[in-house]
């Protein structure tokens, strides 16, 4: 997964090293799902998504995160 939707909230696997950056940006949290953070991913708000290139921009850093990875 590198992206995701929870009711209304955008799920964002932006990966440990960015993690500090993307919390920085409008809107984004701690991904706390389980009751406690999960390394590496970010809660973002409705409002800080709702313009297209916002969207892209949270997608775009996410699909990256993935495709650094190595094959499972």
């Amino acid at each position: 997964m590198f992206v995701g939707i929870l009711g209304d909230t955008l799920m964002a696997r932006v990966g440990p090293d960015q993690t500090s950056d993307a919390l920085r940006r409008p809107g984004a949290r701690k991904m706390d799902f389980t009751g406690k953070p999960m390394k590496g991913y970010v809660f973002v708000s409705p409002d800080a998504v709702e313009s297209d290139s916002a969207l892209e921009r949270w997608v775009a850093q996410c699909l990256a995160y993935a495709g650094s990875l190595p094959p499972k």
